[in-house]
């Protein structure tokens, strides 16, 4: 049996569960059918991922280029103490965010997530500026290593997302082909391979990610042994590290530049949470799998990201050419370990391994921007004929326009001046994650308003799930979120390597800033959206009352000893 959370955050329900009228919200049954039907009025998704899907595939998310390669050019612009401080207070943003949402999902489990809660408990104006941010963007680092020019920091969208991994595919794939696959086919490759799963059932996109999450977790694992391994001295060429990369050499490189530097890397290696949620929103059992996740990703990232931070930063000195001179796997910091020890095939290992991370973070930006765009929609905040579902529960017509731009995108580097183009556009929502990350803490501070202003009794329900120590989620997340927002406008200024102030790396950081304000004010005055009033702010639509089956699967989960409950954490099968 597959598992749901562990037992510190749930309330716990009384034995005899009473009767079923504890399962009723506080809506009248009319105004909970009036509800579902606005809900389902353009069709339905299909709760097509499992909780074992939902389990592994949150184990293996954002596992990819930004912890095998990010880490080694912070390692380089900030040295080791930066590094492991900056991944270790981003890493506690992933706690917070699932937290935030866990909540608002598991009650109102619908696609499009917080930005349907945008609109219900906040303003209209907040849902279309965060919709609109979200289906375009997200922090990412998109490093032009990966087309032979030089570094630099921009920002790739859910959308654009796909144009930035179909070019580090490339990379990728020359790793073997040396240069003899034009990047015209390696792209039309890329995405026949991301896009034709859309055009099959969600089952199939969640087994692909099911699939590809377990081989990046397997290969996960084995860094992890071999980095220790070779901490100890493996390998024909190898030495015991005694910690001289943190004592031979400073450990704090160009200041506050290069701890700012560090963050954004950190949030690249994080990545986006918010796919966790709009997937628990189509999850057979979002209680059952939102909860599970909220302790699963937080120790993931937080312990085990960390771990692999502290190794990297005892490996590899941050003086090494390599961490900035090389490009793909060749930057890697477990790469140049492994390389300096003489260990033989590790290279091509990863390079499969990232291969696939590439291919389903693709994948991962389709579906989150489709679902994100129909919710937009469904909400009339543009044209409500892209909300469609059909009869597979594909948003098809978001699902094209999305597809449609992630091409267009993508092929767009082959053309002259392409790539400056595309840099461009990616910057344009430069801000769009912490954006994101400071509407979902005030929107769940806002449902706890809504809660308590209609005397709601939700967090009373059997099993129902609240954040453990409200509002130390929400709070932190927007404490960190806006330092981190300062770090952006920081190194707009300031880049680390002492190169100067520049307008083009000053709106390359900012840019993004400005836009996403512009709209949610234009939309604002424009359309005169309402604030919404917590006494009569939306607490029906969408909400979804444990059926007599899940509580069955609880209270058999619960009967288990610890230990077993534990073992469904690191279970793989």
């Amino acid at each position: 049996m597959s598992q749901p959370d562990a037992t510190s955050d749930v309330y716990k329900h009384e034995k005899d569960h009473k009767n079923s009228n504890d399962l009723e919200p506080t809506a009248t049954r009319g105004e909970a059918a009036v509800g579902e039907m606005e809900e389902t009025r353009n069709g339905q998704f299909h709760r097509s991922f499992s909780p074992r899907q939902v389990h592994i595939i949150s184990l293996g998310s954002n596992i990819g280029s930004g912890v095998f390669i990010a880490t080694g050019k912070a390692l380089a612009t900030g040295g080791p103490g930066n590094m492991v401080i900056a991944y270790t207070m981003v890493c506690t943003c992933v706690w917070a965010v699932l937290q935030s949402l866990s909540e608002m999902t598991i009650a109102f489990p619908v696609s499009g997530n917080y930005i349907d809660y945008a609109d219900r408990w906040v303003d209209p104006a907040l849902a279309f500026g965060a919709g609109f941010a979200e289906w375009l963007g997200r922090w990412y680092l998109f490093s032009r290593d990966r087309f032979g020019a030089s570094c630099a920091y921009c920002k790739a969208g859910w959308t654009a997302i796909v144009a930035a991994e179909a070019g580090f595919f490339n990379v990728l794939v020359q790793y073997w082909a040396e240069g003899s696959m034009p990047l015209a086919a390696t792209i039309t490759i890329f995405l026949v391979a991301c896009l034709v799963i859309f055009v099959l059932p969600n089952k199939v996109f969640a087994w692909f990610e099911y699939v590809t999450s377990l081989i990046k977790i397997v290969i996960f694992l084995i860094i992890i042994i071999l980095s220790l391994a070779l901490v100890l001295g493996a390998g024909p060429k190898g030495t015991f590290h005694h910690g001289d990369t943190w004592t031979s050499l400073p450990p704090f490189l160009n200041g506050f530049s290069g701890f700012a530097n560090c963050a954004l890397l950190a949030v690249w290696a994080v990545g986006d949470q918010v796919f966790i949620g709009i997937m628990g929103g189509e999850a057979e059992s979002p209680r059952f799998s939102m909860g599970h996740a909220t302790k699963l990703v937080p120790f993931r990232v937080n312990f085990i990201y960390v771990i692999s931070v502290v190794f990297i930063t005892i490996l590899v000195p941050s003086d090494d050419h390599r961490l900035l001179g090389g490009t793909g796997v060749a930057a890697s910091p477990f790469i140049i370990a492994v390389q300096d020890s003489g260990i033989p095939g590790i290279p091509s290992l990863l390079n499969a391994g990232m291969i696939c991370g590439v291919l389903a973070i693709a994948a991962e930006a389709v579906y989150l921007s489709s679902r994100v765009l129909r919710t937009m929609a469904h909400q009339k905040l543009i044209w409500e004929g892209l909300a469609k579902v059909d009869s597979n529960g594909r948003p098809r017509w978001a699902l094209i326009i999305t597809s449609l731009v992630a091409v267009v995108l993508s092929y767009i580097q082959i053309a002259a001046g392409g790539l400056t183009v595309l840099n461009w556009l990616i910057s344009i929502t430069s801000a769009s994650f912490f954006t994101n990350w400071i509407i979902i803490s005030f929107v769940n501070w806002r449902f706890h308003r809504a809660l308590e202003a209609q005397n709601d009794p939700l967090f009373t329900e059997v099993y129902a799930w609240k954040s453990s120590l409200w509002p130390l989620a929400p709070a932190w997340l927007m404490i960190i979120s806006i330092f981190l927002l300062v770090c952006c406008v920081f190194l707009g200024i300031k880049p680390p390597g002492g190169t100067g102030f520049t307008a083009t790396n000053f709106f390359q950081y900012i840019l993004g800033i400005l836009i996403i304000f512009s709209f949610t004010l234009a939309y604002k005055l424009i359309y005169r959206t309402p604030w919404r009033d917590p006494k009569t702010a939306d607490c029906t639509t969408g909400r979804r009352p444990l059926s007599t089956e899940e509580i069955a699967m609880l209270d058999s989960y619960y009967r288990q000893p610890a230990w077993r409950r534990f073992l469904t954490y690191v279970q793989l099968w």
